[in-house]
């Protein structure tokens, strides 16, 4: 799309809608996965990268509804994205203080398996939505959402195979605090281009 600020072609918003669809069901299906193997494994890391894909799924959603709306209305669904995933960043980090107080015997081997499957899923819709990214904010929240997915995926990935070699809980409570942390800051990302977006 060029810069004119028009609003993109009937071609562009069928690819955008296409993208969107898969990276949504993609993420829903994560969500699940994920979150499952986060209460069974014991794994704060995991947990939190599966919330974080309940976000994306949500964002994908918004952005799916804004493509055909004015720059108004794709501003506020930017916004939205933001402050939702500023609340999920703020709710990460306070269950890993807690479970660093209240105890957890995290799986290393469950955290490995689980955090390359969705590390893949990840990098796939990465690559999906940057054939897609465009000057709409919109758009763009949904990128670095997906940015900071990869980032803490392959972080999980990570911590399990430390805590698997080394039988320490502090590398999976550290991971899950560093992605909550992250969120917040993507959240202010997204919150800072929406609020410099032309309506």
């Amino acid at each position: 799309m060029s810069d004119c600020g028009c609003r993109p072609t009937g071609l562009e918003t069928t690819s955008q809608r296409r993208a969107l669809v898969v990276a949504l069901g993609l993420n829903a299906v994560m969500f699940v996965v994920e979150t499952a193997a986060g209460l069974h494994a014991d794994s704060a890391s995991l947990l939190a990268d599966g919330l974080d894909m309940a976000t994306d799924a949500s964002v994908y959603a918004v952005a799916l509804l804004a493509l055909t709306r004015s720059a108004r209305f794709k501003k506020g669904a930017a916004t939205w994205s933001g402050a939702l995933l500023f609340l999920v960043g703020v709710g990460v980090v306070l269950e890993t203080v807690r479970r660093a107080f209240a105890g957890a015997e995290p799986g290393g081997l469950w955290m490995m398996a689980i955090g390359l499957m969705a590390l893949a899923v990840n990098a796939y819709v990465l690559r999906l939505l940057a054939r897609q990214r465009s000057a709409e904010v919109h758009m763009r929240a949904a990128w670095i959402f997906t940015r900071a997915d990869v980032i803490a995926n392959a972080a999980v990935l990570v911590s399990g195979a430390l805590v698997w070699a080394t039988g320490i809980v502090a590398f999976d409570l550290a991971v899950g605090l560093a992605i909550g942390v992250y969120v917040i800051k993507e959240a202010f990302e997204i919150l800072r281009e929406a609020r410099d977006a032309k309506p």
